[in-house]
């Protein structure tokens, strides 16, 4: 667990009573955390990353998790001798592709996850979109940014036809943490990879969260001078999409959390996941951290 013994009981104190208005504030509330970067990678932000998580859930909050996998199954991808390839930030996902990314999200990265949540303190449960038919998808449909009359043909990306959150409310109603992969299936039963801040924002909606908390390994969103746009609204994002401030990765990250703001998510956050313990000092501190987007 982290080091306090720095910390005198006085100032121990003094931190619980300044988080008491925020815990009464969100208390039965729902938080969905796109789980990404270095917060993922590093073992002692994963340590706190876990620490956070069941902090929340212990003082009534319900986090839910979606985790992304980017590196892992590029890691995996390079020892099978494939290269990946991204159009607009997508991965490219031929049929041998996807079962990399089903076994890597699917299996390692998310048990993972459960196992560093679980060894925390808290009770997580691992879920893909077949679950309780939690995401439904389809083949997206990729329009080219540049022009809009042509298509790119990204494989078994899936694009999301609707949420079925029947089995993460059950869940949290029995004091369970869950962690979503971010797997959807098709009419076909097929499987399809889609984009884990696509599917944090998607549910952020569905579930009608109080915060929508995307970690990403930046200090948010930055300008082209490379300093910190700390509150983005739907009109400034329109002209950071035109510029070309805003592209690859970062596109599909940022177009969820507008569409996520606009679909009455009270408040969307991109924030740095490298800060140790970042979650709580975003939602029981009034320290503000990373950008903020909103819908108007």
């Amino acid at each position: 667990m982290t080091n306090v013994s720095h910390i005198t009981p006085r100032d121990k104190a003094d931190i619980l009573a300044q988080a008491l208005p925020y815990i009464r504030k969100f208390h039965g509330k729902t938080m969905v955390i796109k789980y990404g970067g270095n917060a993922m990678t590093d073992p002692a932000l994963q340590q706190a990353f876990a620490e956070d998580v069941v902090l929340l859930k212990l003082v009534g909050i319900n986090p839910v998790v979606v985790h992304g996998g980017g590196p892992q199954i590029e890691g995996l991808l390079k020892r099978l001798g494939k290269k990946g390839e991204f159009i607009q930030g997508m991965r490219v996902t031929d049929a041998e592709t996807m079962e990399v990314v089903e076994w890597v999200l699917a299996g390692e990265v998310q048990q993972d996850i459960v196992g560093m949540i679980n060894h925390a303190g808290g009770k997580a449960v691992g879920l893909t979109g077949r679950d309780g038919g939690l995401i439904r998808a389809q083949k997206l449909k990729m329009l080219d940014s540049a022009d809009a009359t042509k298509e790119h043909d990204v494989g078994q990306v899936g694009d999301i036809v609707s949420i079925d959150p029947s089995v993460v409310k059950a869940l949290q109603d029995d004091a369970f943490i869950p962690v979503i992969s971010p797997i959807g299936f098709g009419e076909n039963n097929e499987s399809y990879n889609i984009n884990a801040d696509v599917v944090a924002a998607k549910l952020a909606t569905v579930l009608k969260a109080e915060k929508l908390m995307m970690l990403t390994n930046i200090s948010g969103v930055l300008d082209k001078a490379g300093e910190l746009l700390t509150d983005l609204t739907a009109k400034r994002i329109d002209e950071l999409f035109a510029d070309g401030t805003i592209q690859g990765g970062m596109l599909p990250k940022i177009a969820g959390a507008l569409d996520a703001a606009k679909s009455g998510v009270n408040s969307v956050h991109i924030i740095d996941g490298r800060v140790p313990h970042v979650l709580l000092l975003e939602i029981l501190t009034d320290q503000a951290f990373g950008t903020m987007i909103r819908s108007h």
